[in-house]
């Protein structure tokens, strides 16, 4: 694939979310959409219409067709998580390069798979956990990386919650067990376990600790959870996730001479604008707190 030329992306399926991916890659001056494909070719075909994809585009009604298309170049997977690791390598057995949306897989074993067959191939893996790939988490990691600003990181708090409502906790597929059968934890949890990971560069904790009482639903999907972390050298780490609270997506990092409190961690309402809180250290002539704007273009 020459490097002057966009990247052709073919999509499997309509998921709601796949429509803010599409509009990105839409607007993207290094992509384009190629494909879409569906077990309904007129759910694709509505789909295409509804979210500006070109009249030059190949609308299927199947996944595998999208896979076979020699016109993509590598493809998105918005599936549930019960449904990545076979598309997933079958996307990989296709030299398909991977888009894969979060969470990537219900365990470890099938994440091995996955990227077994990414290599074994040679396409390329990413993930599609879109602040982890936006300009103002740049930014916000300058923050903590400046050792004389923000010292040395001691604790992370994150917490990504919202209020569900009936209809979801009915009948989306993150509360049934043969589709996201890790409930919250990969939806909103997810943010939070990558979040924290994001601040410790990505050094593993020794020991997870669950915290009592998580809320299942009737089929036995977790509604609401939390564990602790801790690496054993005196910095630790708490996070929160559940669909039954009201909405807040928060991580806070406490360094030895700073806190920084960034909110809105996932999506930025303001499409041009991300906040954050920090308090100097007690030491400082200026002790204070304050909000800080900065400008980050977004992909949603």
């Amino acid at each position: 694939m020459s490097e002057n030329k966009p990247v052709r992306f073919g999509i499997l399926g309509c998921a709601n979310i796949a429509r803010k991916v599409s509009r990105a890659i839409r607007l993207s001056p290094n992509a384009t959409l190629q494909a879409i494909g569906s077990r309904s070719i007129d759910k694709a075909s509505k789909f295409a219409s509804e979210n500006g994809f070109p009249d030059s585009a190949n609308i299927y009604g199947s996944y595998e067709a999208v896979l076979d298309d020699p016109e993509v170049d590598a493809v998105y997977v918005p599936l549930p998580t019960s449904l990545h690791l076979k598309w997933a390598v079958l996307a990989a057995e296709k030299k398909k390069h991977l888009l894969l949306e979060k969470p990537v897989a219900l365990n470890v074993s099938e994440l091995d798979k996955i990227l077994e067959a990414c290599e074994s191939t040679g396409v390329q893996y990413m993930d599609a956990t879109m602040w982890m790939h936006h300009p103002r988490t740049a930014k916000m990691k300058e923050f903590l990386a400046d050792p004389e600003r923000f010292g040395k990181l001691k604790s992370v708090h994150s917490i990504f919650s919202y209020d569900a409502g009936p209809d979801f906790l009915k009948n989306d597929i993150r509360v049934k067990p043969d589709l996201d059968a890790l409930g919250t934890l990969g939806d909103t949890g997810w943010y939070c376990t990558r979040a924290i990971l994001w601040a410790a560069d990505y050094e593993l904790p020794k020991t997870v600790t669950a915290l009592r009482e998580p809320e299942f639903n009737e089929a036995g999907v977790i509604m609401s959870c939390g564990a602790s972390l801790s690496w054993g050298d005196g910095k630790i780490a708490t996070f929160s996730c559940s669909f039954l609270t009201n909405l807040t997506m928060d991580i806070t990092c406490g360094g030895t001479k700073e806190i920084h409190e960034f909110t809105t961690l996932s999506h930025c309402f303001k499409r041009m604008l991300g906040n954050f809180m920090q308090l100097p250290s007690p030491n400082s002539q200026n002790l204070h707190w304050g909000v800080n704007q900065y400008q980050a273009s977004t992909l949603s």
